[in-house]
């Protein structure tokens, strides 16, 4: 697995305003902006992303991945 196929995994299945995915091949850290984030804790968010690479967590395909996961508005706010 690649940074490249992992982020276009997660962009298939979740809109993304902004995404980043750098890692070694099997830990993983990734920067996630979108409005589906919205009105969601945390841990709602990383299910969610968690749910656009099916099985590849359980195969230990995607082995680990840390995410930073932002609403645009929150976003908006970090890089300002």
């Amino acid at each position: 697995m690649t940074a490249e196929e992992l982020k276009k995994m997660i962009a298939a299945g979740l809109a993304c305003d902004e995404l980043t995915v750098e890692g070694d091949g099997r830990h993983w850290y990734a920067t996630i902006v979108s409005s589906e984030f919205e009105g969601k804790r945390a841990i709602a968010r990383h299910q969610r992303v968690y749910a656009t690479l099916g099985n590849k967590m359980k195969t230990d395909e995607v082995h680990a991945l840390s995410m930073k996961t932002f609403t645009p508005a929150e976003w908006a706010n970090e890089t300002n």
